[in-house]
């Protein structure tokens, strides 16, 4: 399972990497693996502040839906067009690469020093091992 040491993690199986006062934020390999294909990623919240643990969006799979989490507070600033049903409409970039293309939001921090309560990989990979 790849978890890559640079980025921090949710219980909910997020991650965000925070670059100054920006934070990219998507769901995890092990989530993605979990949820097998998705076929709609959905996110009604760009141009919101919303704080950490509030939905923020959700994910659509073949069989179950589930619901985005906030692993920081912020204003999100942008959704990946790529799976933007409008725009790129490929939903299955989360699947191919999670880490990367497949990001799900950009969000402006509302305390760029907020990581309180966010895993390190190897707390995240104890959790999901």
């Amino acid at each position: 399972m790849n978890v890559p040491a640079n980025l921090f993690y949710t219980e909910e199986h997020e991650w965000v990497m925070i670059e100054g006062n920006i934070a990219t934020v998507g769901i995890t390999d092990f989530a993605q693996e979990q949820l097998d294909e998705l076929v709609y990623v959905e996110v009604d919240t760009v141009g919101e502040t919303l704080s950490r643990n509030e939905v923020f969006g959700t994910v659509e799979a073949v069989k179950t839906t589930s619901d985005l989490f906030m692993p920081v507070a912020g204003k999100i600033i942008a959704f990946n067009s790529e799976l933007d049903e409008s725009d790129g409409d490929n939903p299955t970039m989360v699947n191919e690469d999670p880490y990367g293309k497949g990001w799900i939001v950009k969000v402006e921090l509302t305390d760029p020093e907020d990581r309180e309560g966010l895993l390190d990989a190897a707390a995240y990979s104890a959790l999901i091992s």
